[in-house]
Formats: C-alpha cells, sequence, structure tokens
C-alpha cells in the first residue's frame, strides 16, 4: 500500500491540512501579542510543508514525510503541555495516537513506553498515578485499533479466493477449482484444456524498475488474458511470474485459438517502463481416459519449463 498513488495523495492532503493549521496557529498567537510562542510553529508549518511535498512527489517515500510529522508533533505538544492547566490530561493522549498512526505497531509501542516521563513531566502534577495509568490505557487503546485491523487482513487474506497482487485466483483456490472442474468435465464427457502463461519480464521488471513497474506488467497481463477469454474460464497464478488459464468445455482448436487472440493482444500492448508485454504461453489438454494424476503431472512439468528458460 505504501506505493497506493491514492494513499499519497491522502496523507499527502492531512500533512497540508496540518500546515495550514500550524501556520494558522502562529498567527492567532501573533495577534494575541504571544511573540515568545510564534517562532516555533511558524518553523514547524515550514516543516510540514516539506513533509506535504515529499509524501506528494515521491510515492514510494513515507518514511521521511512521517518522521518530520512525528517529530512536528512532539515539539508542538512539548511547547504547550506546560500552558494547558488541567486540560493537559486530554491533550496528553495526542502523543500515542500520533505514534501509532505513523509507526509500525511493535516500534509505537516501544517509543510511547520510552517517552512516557517525558509527557508526564510537562504536565503540573507528573507524580499522579492516576494520570501515568490514564496514559498507559490510552496507548493501550489506540494500539488496539491497528492490531485488530491487522487481525482482520489476515483473516481476509485466509478466505479471500483472489491473489492479493493481481485480478487472478490464489495458488491455492486455483487448484481447488481446477480439480472440481477437471471431475465436471471428466463425468460429463466434455473436454478440458489449460494454457500455461509465463511472464519472463516480470523478475527484470522489478529489479531494473521498482514495484510499480512489476505491478503495471501483472496488471496489463491479466487484463489481456481476461479481454481473451470467456466468463466462465478462470485464471490462476501458479508461481510469481506463471498463471494458468483453465477453459472448460474447450477442444484443442478452441484452446489454441484463445492462446493466439492473447499473444495478439499482448504484442499490442506497450509499457512505458518494459516496453512490448511479452510471455510465453503453452497449452495442456486433458487426453481421453486421462486420470487426475497423469493430468496434474503433465501440467506441473510444462510449467516447469517455461520456469527454467
Amino acid at each position: 500500500m505504501d506505493e497506493n498513488p491514492n494513499l499519497a495523495i491522502r496523507f499527502g492532503a492531512a500533512y497540508g491540512a496540518a500546515t495550514l493549521l500550524l501556520g494558522t496557529y502562529a498567527m492567532w498567537r501573533y495577534l494575541m501579542g504571544d511573540y515568545d510562542r510564534i517562532l516555533l510553529p511558524a518553523s514547524l508549518s515550514l516543516v510540514m510543508l516539506v513533509a506535504c511535498l515529499l509524501r506528494l512527489s515521491r510515492v514510494s517515500q513515507v518514511r521521511l514525510p512521517a518522521y518530520l510529522t512525528l517529530i512536528v508533533g512532539y515539539l508542538m505538544l512539548a511547547l504547550e503541555l506546560p500552558w494547558l492547566d488541567k486540560s493537559g490530561v486530554m491533550w496528553l493522549g495526542l502523543a500515542p495516537l500520533l505514534t501509532v498512526l505513523l509507526l509500525p505497531l511493535a516500534s509505537a509501542m516501544l517509543l510511547n513506553l520510552l517517552l512516557a516521563p517525558a509527557w508526564l513531566l510537562l504536565i503540573d502534577h507528573p507524580a499522579d498515578i492516576h494520570l501515568a495509568l490514564s496514559y498507559g490505557a490510552i496507548a493501550l487503546v489506540v494500539a488496539l485499533v491497528p492490531w485488530e485491523q491487522r487481525r482482520q487482513q489476515v483473516l481476509l487474506d485466509a478466505t479471500n479466493p483472489q491473489d492479493r497482487q493481481c485480478n487472478a485466483l490464489a495458488r491455492e483456490s486455483l487448484h481447488e477449482l481446477l480439480v472440481s472442474e477437471y471431475q465436471r468435465t471428466q463425468f460429463l464427457g466434455q473436454p478440458l484444456g489449460v494454457l500455461v502463461v509465463h511472464l519472463p519480464q516480470l523478475e527484470m521488471a522489478s529489479e531494473q524498475f521498482g514495484g510499480r513497474a512489476r505491478q503495471s506488467l501483472l496488471d496489463a497481463l491479466c487484463l489481456a488474458i481476461h479481454r481473451c477469454s470467456r466468463r466462465h474460464d478462470f485464471l490462476g497464478r501458479q508461481g510469481s511470474a506463471t498463471f494458468w488459464l483453465v477453459l472448460p468445455d474447450t477442444s484443442r482448436s478452441g484452446a489454441q485459438m484463445v492462446q493466439q487472440r492473447i499473444e495478439q493482444s499482448l504484442e499490442s500492448t506497450v509499457l512505458v517502463d518494459t516496453g512490448t508485454l511479452r510471455a510465453q504461453i503453452g497449452h495442456c489438454q486433458r487426453l481421453p481416459g486421462e486420470s487426475w494424476p497423469r493430468f496434474e503431472q503433465r501440467l506441473l512439468s510444462l510449467t516447469r519449463q517455461f520456469c527454467d528458460t
């Protein structure tokens, strides 16, 4: 998700809002005559502007803007907490919240624990045990949100039949559906074909051009295959760069026609970083009276041949 352009825009908007807020706060202090408390928020608004521009200009660079934002938040809290009297207890929760939002969960919890004495000392009643307990409770509660999100994501990944990186079935779901389709077509006496599609450019693109070029290749390949196949055909990802297109009720000649359409579609697909999309495509047809282990062995052997070349 770090390379998602929409996510970068949302973070950039948040950083931009923080920049505007700090600038407005500095202006308000100027109008109130608190000249000794203007310099820090005015300077930090410029730092937040830099963080905003970094997040928008470099989509893959997420750490540096997050660190700058965290430092700005900490400095503003250190500036304001001594002046908040009893209301400082409420603003004390902003520190663990910012940390959890901007850092990985384990690092955020460790940093919240290490900085707890510093935040408590900035309030009028640092020795109050209830204040320390309140800070600990806030830190634990805000940590429950990303922990629950991670738990839900693990459950979703375990039950989601789709591959996480492209519009294709995951390996486990692909094999389950292929076995079911083999049994169904065998029982009905229908032909069954499988196209093995290998994308040799994938690893090269990832090494030379980064993750965005790799994702573009995957998206273009899946789009071309789906465009050339029927609605009841299904595409699955067998390996990192290998796909199986299962063609139920399809003869050898029909599978070869689908293969030709996919090859023509790929030849007309040109990407900015890698050029023309090139893929190796092979065909495995179920033979009359062939058992599932034998068909699976032939299919895996064909797949390995593509991966070794």
